[in-house]
């Protein structure tokens, strides 16, 4: 899922005929990338440093530090934040969290819209589990309304339905986040 979503976002973001190639390698194929190309192209071009962390090198450490400098030099904001989200995702794949942790920093990727992304969907999944054994089943549409919260709604609604005795206040409680926004 996440790798999926970082690269969608890099593909939209950067369409070229070169990045979508790369893109288009599968999971399975990155020891393709560890083993046959080095990271100088890759960490050239903003739009495949989060692939740069996938090439050969003999220090990891060295590797994701070049990665986090070219991150850091991005000067628009939400840019950075995403692709600093997608190096984050695919450095996931190959190196220890620890590891990645140590080079980019957490606040960065956790404005990232990809970031943002994953943990709504996240959220969605164990609210929905949560209706679903409460309520039992539940309208479609209305599973669709609550799929369409924010993550933060939807940490609010994790809490809210400990005080939900029927269906009625969850669709009362998802019509008043409506009128919010």
């Amino acid at each position: 899922m996440s790798y999926d979503n970082a690269c969608k976002y890099l593909a939209e973001q950067y369409p070229t005929d070169f990045v979508r190639w790369l893109l288009g390698i599968e999971v399975q194929q990155i020891e393709v990338l560890k083993t046959e190309l080095t990271s100088t192209l890759f960490l050239a071009n903003p739009a495949l440093l989060p692939l740069a962390s996938l090439t050969r090198t003999n220090s990891p450490q060295t590797l994701l530090a070049q990665v986090a400098e070219q991150v850091a030099t991005i000067l628009d904001r939400e840019e950075r934040q995403n692709i600093a989200g997608c190096v984050e995702i695919l450095a996931g794949l190959r190196f220890d969290k620890d590891l990645v942790r140590q080079f980019l920093r957490e606040d960065v990727m956790k404005e990232s819209v990809i970031y943002q992304d994953i943990v709504q969907k996240e959220a969605f999944k164990l609210i929905s589990r949560q209706l679903r054994r409460r309520f039992g089943d539940i309208d479609e549409s209305l599973i669709e309304q609550v799929r369409n919260l924010s993550a933060e709604q939807l940490e609010n609604l994790g809490e809210d339905l400990l005080d939900f005795s029927k269906v009625a206040d969850l669709v009362a409680w998802v019509e008043q986040q409506k009128e919010e926004k």
